[in-house]
């Protein structure tokens, strides 16, 4: 490995030093130093799992919490058990319950990153497709945009003649522009499931 090389070339400077090569003792002393040899360790290890697909052991990791807090709840109450229960509970694990809900209906915070990241389920929930879509695929684009309380970057105009909406401006760097999907003159036909034929731009704005 890395560190096995370094060790071979601080014995080769080792012997320049003793010549009294010019530079060799600054080197000799750089590569010796102990952050240095953390930093290598670091990398070997990092490079020993880059490999590797880890595998979870669970998907639900949250429904698991809930039953051995319920479990615990029943048990004689320890001091372990106590103190169990208190970090099962604690607020980086899980969140306040859902209103209306159970008391273990909640979102686990620490849990719930751990299913989704096992779960891989990193896409956000998207509406159907509609059923009566043009068979001219040129016709009509599907264009699906998660904003996540961002600006979309576009801004949208009523065209002067047919009365459409369409998209005025695709400003630089916005979402919009990144996303590749959307370009100046599309018109729009349906946004979020609402149709807007008929709507002002002002409406429209407010569904977007």
């Amino acid at each position: 490995g890395v560190s096995h090389v370094l060790t071979l070339v601080l014995q080769e400077l080792s012997l320049l030093c003793k010549r009294d090569v010019n530079g060799v003792g600054m080197l000799y002393d750089l590569l010796r130093s102990r952050w240095l040899q953390a930093l290598l360790k670091i990398y070997e290890c990092l490079q020993h799992y880059l490999g590797k697909r880890p595998v979870p052991v669970m998907l639900q990791a949250r429904a698991l919490n809930r039953e051995v807090v319920e479990l615990l709840r029943e048990a004689p109450q320890s001091g372990e058990i106590k103190e169990l229960r208190r970090l099962l509970r604690a607020p980086h694990l899980k969140a306040s319950p859902a209103s209306g809900k159970k008391k273990f209906a909640h979102r686990a915070a620490l849990l719930s990153a751990h299913d989704t990241v096992a779960q891989k389920d990193f896409e956000p929930t998207l509406p159907p497709l509609p059923d009566n879509i043009p068979e001219n695929e040129e016709a009509m684009r599907i264009v699906c945009l998660v904003k996540n309380n961002q600006p979309l970057g576009a801004t949208i105009k009523r065209h002067e003649i047919t009365g459409d909406i369409t998209v005025a401006r695709v400003i630089h760097g916005g979402l919009a522009d990144r996303s590749g999907l959307l370009y100046a003159g599309d018109k729009l036909v349906e946004v979020n499931g609402v149709p807007v034929e008929g709507l002002e731009p002002e409406q429209v704005i407010n569904i977007l």
